[in-house]
């Protein structure tokens, strides 16, 4: 592991000094791929630095507490060589988790689709709340959000919505959301004030550029039909609305959000190569590893992931056996605690995997 990290601290010195090169600097596609490179091993480098200068400081203090001889200052010594061990096992454990591979999907865009499940009319509301929940989640890390697809409800839920969300970083992050989610609440269509169970599931899937998966376009049907509004009225007398068909796959995807056919089209074609995407990605995770199903953020949409509970004001996230006291803050956006706890559940996990 340490021939690795030296290796990546010369090639890090190595880099600096390429970049700061007159013939690099008005190359910008160089430098562009050279400060690419850089950021990726930046991190790593920082932690190894770090590493060594506690290392060195240590070793001081170790060296310190062999020569006092004066009671008070040896307690002190040794107080401090304690905290100085245990920084050293936390950075040795970051560089550990460092030093894994990187899913090459994290810096990706997402595409997020939600369905209400079981529970009528209040599994649609609380589709809209995840919907919500998500959208006001991107605005407070600069994401964008538009909506690819949608059927509302009567009473203003969502049958469906999907939706896609751009912005550095995103799939890294909602990558854990894919599952069942579950909640329990008096809906507002209930008289009797009995509290009801309901289901809505997410799925989230990588944004893929054409480049990375290419469509033949004679494998395609391509129909075009009126986009229609909350209870299924008609809303626009001009077909704008697209509809394609993948037919080797027989997947179906419709865009019918934006007023102009072209844009509903590119969307229709976006969700269309992330739905692709996805199955030959299950495919290869299932030949490759069927035990990787099992583990945090392996995405299998039958997994009762979560649980809202409305009348305890909590949520449980069951992967990581973790309850959270502030639903309405968390249904505001304020994903951040979870979502860590449960990178860092599937960060020790994969370390485990890769140390066996």
């Amino acid at each position: 592991m340490f021939n690795k990290l030296e290796l990546a601290e010369k090639r890090y010195a190595e880099l600096n000094e390429l970049m700061a090169q007159p013939e690099v600097l008005t190359d910008p596609q160089q430098l562009q791929q050279l400060s690419k490179e850089r950021a990726n091993i930046e991190n790593i480098v920082t932690i190894y630095r770090k590493y060594k200068a506690n290392r060195k400081e240590l070793s001081e203090m170790e060296a310190l507490l062999n020569n006092t001889g004066e009671a008070d200052m040896t307690a002190l010594v040794r107080e401090e060589v304690g905290k100085l061990e245990k920084h050293q096992d936390d950075l040795l454990q970051q560089l550990k988790l460092s030093l894994l591979p990187k899913d090459p999907n994290d810096s990706k865009d997402v595409i997020v689709e939600i369905r209400a499940g079981t529970g009528g009319e209040e599994a649609g509301l609380f589709a809209a709340d995840l919907f919500r929940m998500y959208s006001r989640y991107s605005q407070s890390k600069g994401w964008e959000t538009s909506i690819i697809n949608s059927n509302r409800s009567e009473i203003g839920g969502f049958k469906e919505v999907i939706f896609e969300i751009k912005g550095e970083g995103a799939f890294s992050q909602l990558k854990y959301e894919s599952g069942v989610h579950r909640v329990q609440r008096v809906p507002a269509t209930e008289v009797s004030g009995r509290i009801h169970t309901s289901t809505a599931t997410v799925a989230v899937l990588p944004a893929v550029e054409e480049i990375e998966l290419s469509i033949i376009p004679d494998e395609l049907k391509m129909e075009f039909f009126h986009s229609r509004g909350a209870g299924g009225q008609n809303v626009n007398k001009v077909a704008t609305a697209v509809r394609l068909t993948h037919l080797p796959s027989g997947i179906t995807v419709a865009c019918q959000d934006e007023r102009s056919q072209i844009r509903n089209r590119e969307k229709a074609m976006a969700l269309l190569r992330a739905r692709l995407f996805d199955m030959q990605q299950r495919k290869q995770s299932e030949s490759i590893d069927r035990e990787r199903r099992n583990q945090v953020g392996s995405g299998q949409r039958a997994e009762k992931i979560r649980t809202y509970n409305f009348p305890q004001n909590r949520i449980t996230d069951h992967r990581i056996n973790s309850t959270f006291h502030n639903l309405a803050q968390i249904l505001d956006g304020g994903l951040d605690e979870m979502l860590e706890e449960l990178s860092a559940k599937e960060q020790v996990k994969r370390l485990e995997a890769a140390l066996s």
